[in-house]
């Protein structure tokens, strides 16, 4: 019989909204899904929608998606009675948790753990990028103490934990306190399906904008008013188009104000939600990726770009370093501020015009070569596997 993994996440698909955890998890499932068993528990909505998905308004239990089984919660269908009645009646070997501060996705499965003693049974917790020091910073003051209960009562003890790159792995130990054989290391399984063909790419075309895109929820981690004011001075004609669901308004409202005072030659748009599917394309109609995010474990949809063969001008706060030496893009550090990004910007109009095709193709070579893909999924199968 295969392994049986219990994996409860926030969002899963048919959601997108949730960003990269969703990916991570559907990529595992469709890469290991003949050899384990999962079954997904998670909310019957996608983040900040009011309305359930489709396929979870139809009759009650688990529904077949891709090569997983997947239980649609409402909100009604959260308290820890429900939560501990799926753990005690859902035979499993290994349970997975996708987050550490989720209440209803992470909290309640681990003190059901605790009530129906399971404290021995093989548990994995991946908080997927919440320890970074920019996710720590935000609400800061309710995510503290938290920990420190969490450490004093000892809800995560003898749970496995799981990161995606070194610099996480770090960042949970610092976090938590662990000592470095509590932590497994398992980097994110690419998704084959996010690779577009060459005959994609749409070249620009004499007389063009430098095409930018944003695609990441619209938050202060994400960092997209940072990104809208290294714009504010430049000299060259920019189309830059934001991708994704808003989930801060405030911020939306301080980014509006901030378009307001771009240069005539300067376009951006907030373009709103779009599904996974329609990400490659966005990528393929783009010169460059801007991403000054303030702090990614992994970093999907810069992984995403890079296979459609688009340069990047990311952060130095995400696993990818060193894009320049390669020549796929730059990596910064925020602390270097706007004027460095605008000369980056500047080079990648330069270098796009000149060399668009031959470059994407180097960029695409690059991301084939670092997909590393077998060895991932190598990975991953040790990470579920006691």
């Amino acid at each position: 019989m295969p392994t049986t993994v219990l994996t409860f996440i926030q969002t899963y698909l048919p959601g997108f909204k949730g960003g990269g955890p969703i990916r991570s998890i559907s990529n595992m499932v469709e890469a290991l899904g003949d050899e384990f068993r999962f079954l997904i528990v998670t909310a019957d909505r996608d983040d900040g929608d009011d309305e359930p998905y489709e396929i979870a308004t139809g009759p009650e239990g688990w529904k077949k998606v891709g090569k997983a089984e997947v239980l649609y919660l409402p909100p009604s269908d959260r308290g820890l009675r429900d939560i501990w009645s799926i753990m005690k009646t859902v035979p499993h070997d290994v349970l997975y948790l996708n987050s550490f501060f989720s209440p209803d996705f992470t909290i309640k499965p681990l003190l059901a753990r605790r009530l129906l003693g399971y404290g021995n049974k093989p548990c994995v917790v991946a908080p997927r990028g919440e320890f970074s020091p920019a996710a720590l910073a935000l609400k800061r003051w309710k995510k503290r103490p938290y920990i420190a209960a969490a450490r004093a009562i000892r809800l995560y003890g003898g749970v496995t934990w799981e990161a995606s790159t070194e610099y996480d792995a770090a960042e949970i130990r610092s976090a938590i306190g662990l000592r470095a054989g509590d932590v497994r290391l398992a980097m994110n399984i690419p998704d084959p399906a996010g690779i577009v063909s060459e005959a994609d790419y749409l070249p620009r075309q004499a007389g063009d904008p430098l095409r930018i895109c944003f695609v990441s929820r619209v938050t202060a981690k994400k960092n997209v008013d940072f990104a809208i004011e290294i714009l504010k001075s430049i000299t060259i004609p920019v189309r830059f188009q934001i991708y994704g669901p808003i989930q801060d308004h405030q911020l939306h409202q301080q980014c509006l104000q901030k378009i307001a005072e771009l240069p005539e030659q300067v376009d951006v748009t907030f373009m709103g939600s779009i599904s996974h599917e329609e990400v490659p394309r966005v990528f393929a109609a783009s010169d460059l990726f801007l991403f000054p995010t303030r702090g990614e474990n992994y970093g999907h949809v810069i992984a995403e770009s890079l296979a459609a063969g688009t340069p990047v001008l990311v952060s130095d706060r995400t696993p990818w370093r060193n894009l320049e030496h390669a020549g796929v893009g730059w990596d910064l550090p925020l602390e270097a501020g706007v004027l460095a990004f605008r000369e980056k910007i500047l080079e990648a109009d330069v270098l796009s015009r000149a060399t668009g095709r031959e470059w994407r193709r180097l960029v695409r070579s690059y991301a084939s070569d670092m997909a590393g893909y077998r060895g991932r999924v190598d990975a991953a199968r040790a990470l579920l596997s006691f």
